[in-house]
């Protein structure tokens, strides 16, 4: 058997890759992306086509920084960022506090104005155990706004991943997601749905 032609920009197989569609798109807010280095999912993993697909993000691959500069490679302000939470919804709050399926908290999980700024966000890649493990070894999230997502679709994924909540999202989903409701052209979230559908596609086909 041949071997599997690997794609050097996704690092995903010739059948399964969506580089050709991908055109790398503007946001106001900057993605950083930390993938745990033992991530399994080689084949329907979304952290490195998110990236592609951002222009202002980054994606870094590891176990633990000293803090958010380090890991994104530049100066800046922990208020000023906030990373996807991994608990769970917040069940009482304000409307005003809300933007759509997305809820900002603010230290000591106070509910943060729905002005509250934010420069770029942080998404955990990897398995639930991982990115859970990316929480506790990096202790400067604490310091972060906490981004709560209540979905307003089910994952792409359906049958093809089971999750342990139904909230839970692919990071391509997440990143969308979160996106779309700190009111960034509604283009960028739906392009990256689109992407992660083709790769689906292309998968179920293969």
């Amino acid at each position: 058997m041949d071997e599997a032609v690997i794609c050097p920009k996704c690092l995903k197989e010739d059948l399964l890759c969506v580089c050709d569609r991908v055109a790398a798109m503007e946001t106001r807010h900057h993605v950083l992306i930390l993938q745990h280095p033992q991530e399994p999912d080689k084949e329907l993993g979304t952290a490195r086509l998110t990236h592609l697909a951002l222009r202002n993000s980054t994606m870094k691959v590891g176990l633990s920084w000293p803090n958010l500069s380090r890991a994104l490679g530049r100066p800046a302000v922990h208020g000023n960022w906030g990373v996807l939470y991994l608990g769970g919804q917040v069940k009482s709050q304000p409307a005003a506090a809300k933007r759509g399926p997305l809820t900002i908290l603010g230290k000591d999980s106070e509910i943060a104005p729905s002005e509250a700024a934010l420069e770029g966000m942080v998404a955990l890649d990897g398995t639930w155990a991982q990115a859970k493990t990316l929480w506790w070894r990096n202790a400067w999230l604490l310091k972060l706004k906490r981004l709560v997502i209540e979905p307003s679709r089910p994952s792409l994924y359906g049958r093809l991943r089971k999750e342990p909540r139904r909230e839970c999202l692919s990071t391509i989903e997440a990143v969308a997601e979160t996106l779309d409701a700190l009111g960034e052209d509604p283009a960028v979230g739906e392009a990256l749905r689109g992407h992660f559908a083709e790769l689906l596609r292309k998968y179920r086909a293969r």
